[in-house]
C-alpha cells in the first residue's frame, strides 16, 4: 500500500493539490462551488458536526502531505501530528509545511497507525480523514487511538463504509466493493453500524455517527473527468501500472456510490 500512494500521491497533488480526500457540497451535493474548496469545506463541516473546540495537540492518522493537518494547526492554533505509511508523502507533507510557515505547529512521520509510536494519553483530538478504510483490524486500530487519546479527548472520522444492510462476509459484498479493494488494497469493509459498535465496546462516550454520502456524491464524477483531461491523461500515463489501476478504480466508485453499496460513514467518539 505504501508502493502504491508513493506511486500515484505526485499526480494527485500535480492535479488536486494538498487534499486527497472527497469534498463536501451541501448535505444534499448540490452546492456550487470549486472541487478545491468542497474539500477545504469537506475538513471544516467535519469539525463542527464532531464539536471540535479547542485541540491542543492533535494526531492526523493517515495525514496523505498534510492538508487537514495544516487546516487544522491554522485553524485552532494548535499542534499537529500527521501519520502514514508512505515516505514520500511524509516528505512532501514537512516540506508543504515548511513552506506554508508551519514547521513549527506540524510534525510528520512514517508510522502503522496499529502501532502507534506514542505514549499513552498524548493528544485530546484524533482526526482520521478516510484512513479508517484501510486499517486491516478496525477494533484494534480503535483501541489504539483510545490508548493515545488524554481521558476526555475526542476521536473523529469519515471513512468509507458499505451500506449497514450488507454482510461483512466478503461473500456478500457487492463486485464494486471487492474491485476497489483490489485497486487500493483495501482490507474488509464494514459499515458504520460495525464502527458504533466497537466504539460501545470499548467503552467510548458520546458516540455518535452520520451518513454523508450525498454531499460527497459528486466528487468521483469531478476526479474522471480530471482525468480525462488531456494533461490529467498524459500525467497518468506517465504514473504507471499502478496508477492506471487507481483511475479504473475511479469508476467503480461512481458507480458504488450511485448505487448506495459505497457509504461515506461519520463518527465521533469520546473517552472517558
Amino acid at each position: 500500500m505504501a508502493n502504491f500512494y508513493d506511486q500515484s500521491s505526485p499526480l494527485w497533488e500535480e492535479v488536486w493539490g494538498e487534499h486527497m480526500h472527497m469534498g463536501h457540497y451541501g448535505q444534499k451535493g448540490d452546492e456550487k462551488k470549486s472541487d478545491v474548496q468542497a474539500q477545504i469545506d469537506m475538513v471544516d463541516r467535519l469539525l463542527d458536526w464532531g464539536q471540535v473546540s479547542a485541540p491542543t495537540h492533535v494526531l492526523d492518522v493517515g495525514c496523505g502531505v498534510g492538508g487537514s493537518s495544516r487546516h487544522i494547526a491554522r485553524r485552532y492554533g494548535c499542534k499537529v501530528t500527521g501519520i502514514t505509511l508512505s515516505p514520500l508523502q511524509c516528505e512532501h507533507a514537512k516540506e508543504r509545511s515548511r513552506l506554508a510557515g508551519l514547521a513549527d505547529q506540524t510534525q510528520f512521520m512514517v508510522a502503522d497507525a496499529l502501532k502507534l509510536p506514542f505514549e499513552d494519553e498524548s493528544f485530546d483530538l484524533i482526526w482520521s480523514m478516510e484512513s479508517g478504510e484501510h486499517m486491516p483490524g478496525k477494533k484494534e486500530w480503535l483501541e489504539e487511538c483510545k490508548r493515545v487519546l488524554k481521558p476526555g479527548g475526542r476521536f473523529l472520522m469519515a471513512t468509507w463504509t458499505h451500506r449497514d444492510t450488507e454482510m461483512l462476509s466478503c461473500g456478500h459484498l457487492s463486485n464494486e466493493n471487492l474491485d476497489i479493494s483490489k485497486y487500493y488494497y483495501l482490507p474488509e469493509w464494514v459499515s458504520c453500524s460495525d464502527y458504533k459498535m466497537i466504539a460501545q465496546e470499548l467503552s467510548f462516550t458520546d458516540i455518535r455517527t452520520d451518513d454523508w454520502t450525498d454531499a460527497v456524491r459528486p466528487f468521483w464524477p469531478a476526479v474522471w473527468r480530471s482525468a480525462l483531461s488531456w494533461q490529467g491523461l498524459i500525467k497518468t500515463l506517465r504514473k504507471g501500472i499502478e496508477t492506471l489501476r487507481g483511475a479504473r478504480a475511479v469508476l467503480l466508485m461512481i458507480r458504488g456510490f450511485n448505487k448506495g453499496l459505497i457509504r461515506l460513514g461519520l463518527l465521533t467518539a469520546v473517552k472517558q
